[in-house]
C-alpha cells in the first residue's frame, strides 16, 4: 500500500512545501498553462483527439488541461464499456505523440479499463514530452442528481502526485474538489499545482466558484480547473474553466457557454512567498489533521 501522508509533530520544525517534502527544491519557475474547454463529440475519440491537438497546437504552453472524460465525451453511458481503454492503448500513446510533437505536458480525463479486472474507472492521465505517463482514479465518482458515474466507474483508492520537469502536479477530478482533504493530501506532499478537471454543469458553476478559490487559498497552492462545455443529452455544461494563484488570485478565466482556451502564465517561485504570507500548510497540527485522514496515500508517479 502506498504511504500515508506525512506530518511533523506541530512543535518541530516543518519543512517548506514549496521547497518539496523534506526541503528536496523543486526548481520550480514560471509554467505557461492553457485550460482547454471544449465541447467533445460523445463516443467519438478520434475526433476528440483532433480536437485536442488543434487546442494544444494554437495554446503553445508547456501545460494544457482538458475536461473529465473528454476522450470519449460525459454522458456515453452505456457506451463506456465499449469506449474504454488501458493506459497502454491507442488513445494515450496518440496522446503521447501529441505531447511530443508540441512539446506540452497534456492532462485530460478518459474511461480507464483495467485489463486485469475489467473494470472501468474515471480517470485523469497525464502525458509528458519525454513520454512519461502518470494516472490518477476519481476517488469519489458522482452519483447523485443528474449524475449516473457510480453505474458505471469504481472508485480509486488514492491519490496521484505526479513527478515533471514542470513540477510536482497533484491530480483531481471534478467533485473531488469538494473534499478539502484531498487538496491538502497534495499540498503537504510538495505539490506545486493542482489540476483538477472535470465536466461540471451550469447548475454547480456557483459552487466551483467558491470551492475553487479555497482550494488555493488554504494550501497556498495554484490550482488550474478545465471543465467542459455544451450540452450532452440533459446535461449543459456552462464551462468556468479558470486558473487561481495561491493566494486566490483570479490568473484567467474562460468565457460561459463557449469553447475557448485560457493561456496564463503560473509562477511557481510565488509559492515561498505566498505560504509565508498565510503559512496554513507549516501550521498544520499532526493530532488535528491524521484523524482525518490518517491513512490517505499518495503515489508517486
Amino acid at each position: 500500500r502506498p504511504p500515508p501522508v506525512g506530518l511533523v509533530d506541530h512543535n518541530d520544525a516543518v519543512p517548506d512545501p514549496a521547497e518539496g517534502p523534506r526541503g528536496q527544491s523543486t526548481g520550480g519557475e514560471a509554467v505557461r498553462v492553457a485550460l482547454a474547454q471544449l465541447d467533445p463529440t460523445v463516443g467519438d475519440k478520434a475526433k476528440n483527439l483532433k480536437k485536442l491537438e488543434a487546442a494544444v497546437a494554437a495554446a503553445n504552453a508547456d501545460l494544457l488541461l482538458a475536461g473529465e472524460l473528454f476522450l470519449s465525451g460525459y454522458m456515453a453511458r452505456d457506451a463506456f464499456a465499449q469506449l474504454a481503454e488501458p493506459l497502454d492503448g491507442p488513445a494515450v500513446k496518440a496522446a503521447a505523440s501529441i505531447a511530443q510533437e508540441h512539446s506540452t505536458t497534456l492532462i485530460f480525463g478518459m474511461p480507464e479499463r483495467e485489463e486485469a479486472t475489467k473494470r472501468l474507472f474515471n480517470t485523469s492521465v497525464l502525458v509528458a514530452p519525454d513520454g512519461k505517463v502518470a494516472s490518477y482514479r476519481k476517488v469519489y465518482p458522482a452519483n447523485f442528481g443528474p449524475f449516473e458515474e457510480g453505474l458505471y466507474f469504481g472508485r480509486g483508492d488514492g491519490l496521484t502526485l505526479a513527478e515533471t520537469k514542470l513540477g510536482r502536479i497533484g491530480l483531481l477530478i471534478c467533485y473531488d474538489a469538494f473534499f478539502p482533504e484531498l487538496s491538502k493530501a497534495y499540498a503537504l506532499q510538495g505539490a506545486d499545482l493542482l489540476a483538477i478537471i472535470s465536466a461540471s454543469p451550469a447548475t454547480s458553476k456557483p459552487l466551483f466558484d467558491r470551492i475553487l478559490p479555497a482550494r488555493a487559498i488554504e494550501n497556498a497552492l495554484p490550482v488550474l480547473y478545465a471543465n467542459l462545455v455544451g450540452t450532452e443529452l440533459n446535461i449543459v455544461f456552462q464551462g468556468g474553466t479558470q486558473a487561481i494563484g495561491p493566494r486566490g488570485e483570479d490568473l484567467g478565466k474562460a468565457a460561459d457557454f463557449a469553447e475557448s482556451t485560457v493561456v496564463t502564465d503560473v509562477d511557481l517561485r510565488d509559492l515561498k512567498t505566498a505560504r509565508a504570507f498565510r503559512p496554513t500548510l507549516r501550521d498544520t497540527r499532526k493530532e488535528m489533521w491524521e484523524p482525518v485522514a490518517p491513512d490517505l496515500p499518495v503515489r508517486r508517479q
